[in-house]
């Protein structure tokens, strides 16, 4: 038996260059944690769930980091991952701009 990997992309290079700046700017073993979840969906793709992954619906995923710092990466999958965007979760639910944020880059895609 053979695992296909899934390829992670971002939905463009601005995105790109905006959440490799936000992942820099974390402490070393949040930015572990990070590569070992990214690990999971390039594995896994859209066979990971709960607790590292949740459906937010319409297409849209929630990648879930949990340590001292809540990092969420809203994600969807077309020709493999593609990575909407990435943020701190300060409270128990999710910011209702970044979760604008992620539809509207997930229509532009």
């Amino acid at each position: 038996m053979f695992f296909v990997r899934y390829v992670i992309k971002y939905a463009n290079d601005k995105v790109e260059e905006e959440i490799k700046k936000f992942v820099m700017s974390l402490q070393k073993p949040m930015i572990e944690k990070i590569l070992r979840a990214f690990d999971l969906l390039e594995l896994f793709g859209n066979r990971v769930g709960l607790p590292h992954s949740k459906s937010m619906g319409g297409g849209l995923f929630e990648l879930r980091i949990r340590g001292r710092e809540e990092i969420r990466f809203f994600y969807t999958f077309k020709k493999g991952v593609i990575i909407l965007s990435a943020f701190k979760k300060k409270t128990k639910k999710t910011p209702e701009r970044e979760l604008n944020t992620a539809i509207k880059r997930l229509h532009n895609i």
